[in-house]
């Protein structure tokens, strides 16, 4: 008897650390991903390092700065929102690191990135093959917080992840601020008989920074397959926001999205749809009670039909769930959402904000 309670005990602790591997694999920081593993003092001349291997577990190109955050020579000042010390890239330079992947699993970097000098900064992510290039000209958040995910889909079981600055500037040094790295495995969510969304709640989406009180961007123009955001495209002009609940108000579950652009912020899917067929579109809007005031406005484009969602937003994390119908009149049927109008934090002018959307259902 004693023995069979044993097995037990034993089958049941296996049980355990199996769940509990299966859920962390794949999720965190790379290595020295916070960049708080320091140089050796031979490898850094004031803040410029020195040396291909001078930051631990990074391989370094050109003119890399390692930064500490407040102010800095010049009277420039530079916020590091997750954590104590970031990497400036100067012109051309890249930082990179080899990871270990599961072929054909679809990954996303997190990492906090603000430009330093130029409007015009641009940062180039690249996994392996795959790379992209994130727009830093808007500030979307007034303290340099910024925190971006970007999807990418290996084909090898080692991938190269690197952090390029493509531009040149007047001043070698200029180029965006990196201060945080960290990756998330995803999982695809599929729709289902009582609803064609497919992850209709957000719920399945990339790493969130455990310092980080700003959401998380999805940069413009993510195409399906390698979304940050399984199942939806961000295809505007700027980034939509990724919003967990530990920081904002969700109204359903444990994240949503925030449309922080007005128009220039639109999200979208594609559903599977009988031509001529009637289906019902529900879904949430609200306000995420970070400051986020005033007339709102949530337009949903479903086939050829138009929907018009108005908010007041009180800041108090309110919401309400509308519902309309629609004909397909095809196969395919898009299905796409954005803010009509442009907002702001009421204690913070420099910070967007926008309506909060949630549990996007489609049903015949």
């Amino acid at each position: 008897m004693a023995r069979l309670l044993l097995w037990h005990l034993l089958a049941l602790c296996l049980l355990f650390t199996g769940s509990t591997l299966a859920l962390t694999f794949g999720e965190g920081f790379l290595e020295n991903g916070n960049f708080e593993q320091k140089p050796k003092p031979g490898a850094i001349s004031k803040t410029v390092l020195k040396g291909s291997y001078a930051l631990p577990g990074w391989v370094i190109n050109g003119l890399v700065e390692y930064i500490s955050g407040g102010p800095q020579p010049g009277g420039m000042y530079f916020n590091v929102a997750h954590g104590v010390h970031a990497v400036r890239l100067g012109n051309e330079a890249s930082i990179s690191q080899k990871i270990t992947v599961k072929p054909g699993s679809l990954y996303a970097l997190t990492f906090g990135a603000s430009r330093t000098c130029a409007q015009d900064e641009v940062l180039r992510v690249s996994a392996g093959t795959q790379s992209g290039d994130l727009p830093l000209q808007t500030l979307y958040s007034s303290n340099g917080g910024d925190t971006y995910a970007w999807g990418f889909r290996p084909t090898t079981a080692v991938v190269e992840v690197k952090f390029h600055n493509p531009g040149v500037q007047e001043d070698p040094a200029c180029g965006p601020l990196i201060d945080a790295v960290a990756i998330k495995e995803l999982f695809p969510p599929k729709p289902t008989r009582v609803n064609l969304v497919k992850n209709p709640g957000f719920e399945e989406g990339p790493h969130r920074l455990v310092n980080s009180s700003n959401g998380v961007l999805l940069p413009p123009k993510q195409e399906d397959l390698n979304s940050p955001l399984p199942g939806w495209m961000i295809e505007s002009l700027k980034a939509v926001k990724f919003i967990d609940k530990q920081h904002f108000n969700v109204p359903f579950g444990l994240a949503a999205v925030e449309l922080v652009a007005g128009r220039e912020s639109a999200i979208a899917q594609i559903l599977r749809t009988v031509p001529n067929k009637v289906y019902t579109l529900t879904f949430t809007v609200g306000d995420a009670k970070n400051g986020c005031h005033g007339s709102m406005m949530v337009e949903a484009f479903a086939a050829k039909e138009t929907f018009k969602v108005p908010f007041n937003s009180r800041a108090m994390g309110e919401s309400k769930t509308v519902s309309f119908k629609f004909t397909a009149i095809s196969a395919r049927t898009r299905i796409t959402f954005y803010s009509s109008f442009y907002h702001s934090r009421v204690d913070d002018y420099g910070s967007l904000c926008g309506p909060v959307l949630d549990e996007v259902r489609v049903y015949s």
